[in-house]
C-alpha cells in the first residue's frame, strides 16, 4: 500500500476582519430549513430557494459557514469542484443571500465516512448513560485534535467525519485548488 493520501479539516478563517456573520437558511416562506440535513450526507431536495440572511454585517467571504456551520460558497467556486470532477461528492445548492445579487450555493456535503482514529486524537469523549442522553449513549460527545485513519477514506476529496458531522475534511488535492485560486475567508489544519 503506497503513501496515504493526506486530508486537512477545513473551517472559516476567524482572523479575518469584520467578515459577515450567516444565518442559517429558510425557506420561500420565511421558515426555517432543518439544518440537521446539511449533515446527512444524502441529497437534499428542496422546494424553491433557499435564503440566508446575515446575522451580523461586514465582508463577504468566497467560502462561509452559518452559524450552525452549513458551508456556503460564492459562485466562482462552484467551477472549482466541476474541474476536479466532485459532482459525486457534493450537492451545490443555489440561495439567496439576503441583500445580494451575487450567485451564492450551499455546499451538501454528500460523503460521511467512519474514520476518526480515536488512539491517534488528542482527546475523545463518548455519551454516556449517566450524561442523560439515552438516544445518544455510545456516540461521540467531544472529539478534540482530530486524528483520522486516511486509508478508511477511499477516493473522497470532500467528506464528514462519521460521528462528527459538523466538521469538514477535504483532500490535500481539492485544499491546493482553493488556494490556488485564492478562495478567501477558509483556513487548514491536517488531521
Amino acid at each position: 500500500m503506497g503513501e496515504p493520501m493526506r486530508y486537512h479539516e477545513l473551517f472559516f478563517d476567524s482572523r479575518i476582519r469584520e467578515q459577515w456573520v450567516l444565518a442559517d437558511p429558510i425557506d420561500e416562506r420565511g421558515e426555517e430549513l432543518d439544518p440537521w440535513q446539511f449533515f446527512s450526507g444524502h441529497p437534499i431536495d428542496l422546494v424553491g430557494t433557499p435564503r440566508i440572511s446575515l446575522a451580523a454585517p461586514g465582508r463577504a467571504l468566497d467560502f462561509s459557514f452559518t452559524t450552525l456551520s452549513i458551508p456556503l460558497v460564492h459562485g466562482r467556486i462552484v467551477p472549482i469542484f466541476e474541474s476536479l470532477g466532485l459532482q459525486q461528492q457534493v450537492q451545490l445548492i443555489p440561495s439567496e443571500v439576503v441583500g445580494l445579487t451575487e450567485p451564492y450555493f450551499i455546499v451538501n456535503v454528500l460523503r460521511v465516512i467512519p474514520c476518526i482514529d480515536d488512539a491517534r486524537c488528542e482527546r475523545v469523549e463518548y455519551w454516556r448513560p449517566e450524561d442523560g442522553a439515552p438516544d445518544r449513549v455510545g456516540d461521540y460527545r467531544l472529539v478534540r485534535g482530530l486524528r483520522i485513519d486516511p486509508y478508511q477514506v477511499g477516493d473522497a476529496d470532500i467528506f464528514r467525519p462519521r460521528g462528527w458531522s459538523s466538521v469538514l475534511l477535504v483532500s490535500d488535492r481539492l485544499k491546493q485548488a482553493l488556494e490556488d485560486h485564492q478562495v478567501g475567508g477558509i483556513r487548514f489544519t491536517e488531521v
